[in-house]
């Protein structure tokens, strides 16, 4: 993917959140919580296992336990990414 910024990296997030859980798309925001959007930490791990399979990049465990908004989990691709 090369160098991404967060702006795609958020847009291609929401997209994967909407079609996967099947969410309305303009109900995701940076500040969206997983609880606030009806979501899991299973729906957690599904997300991020999708994110690894389209990035080709296995991203940090560690970094995945602290995951609590949509705004982590563009920055966790982010770093993943352009690190």
């Amino acid at each position: 993917m090369g160098t991404t910024s967060k702006e795609e990296i958020f847009g291609k997030v929401s997209e994967l959140m909407s079609s996967l859980f099947d969410i309305d798309k303009a109900s995701i925001t940076s500040e969206s919580t997983f609880e606030s959007l009806g979501l899991t930490s299973l729906d957690a791990i599904d997300l991020i296992v999708e994110l690894q399979s389209m990035t080709g990049k296995k991203v940090d465990e560690e970094a995945v336990k602290n995951i609590r908004t949509v705004a982590d989990i563009v920055d966790m691709v982010d770093k993943t990414l352009n690190s």
